[in-house]
């Protein structure tokens, strides 16, 4: 995944730069919550086919990544095509496909995410 990253709100950006999370080119979706923490769903994986396990990371800073949650680690999964958002009531909300079955939706505390380092694979 590439990141970039603007001063002034937007009119200019600066290079794209590698991520240091790993994820096989698939989709992600991310939000930034009401307290200013960026939450990021994405397959924590260097496998180029593997979509799993499905995670989120959470940052302060849009640098410094921390693990907030797995939410789907079973392989040969197929946890794919996320999309996140943050309800008025703060709670997050997680849509994705699971195993090209159905939809799964679980809503998370955000206050609750654990936020540790991230050390190699989740």
């Amino acid at each position: 995944m590439f990141q970039t990253f603007s001063d002034d709100a937007g009119k200019s950006w600066k290079e794209l730069s590698l991520m240091d999370l790993p994820n096989p080119n698939s989709g992600t979706d991310a939000v930034t919550l009401r307290d200013g923490t960026h939450l990021l769903v994405y397959n924590h994986s260097c496998t180029d086919k593997a979509r799993y396990p499905l995670n989120v990371a959470i940052t302060r800073d849009g640098v410094s990544w921390n693990a907030g949650a797995i939410l789907e680690a079973e392989p040969p999964g197929q946890y794919s095509y996320p999309a996140v958002i943050q309800t008025s009531d703060g709670l997050v909300h997680v849509t994705y496909t699971w195993r090209r079955l159905k939809i799964r939706h679980i809503v998370l505390d955000a206050t609750k995410l654990a936020g540790v380092p991230i050390h190699g694979s989740l």
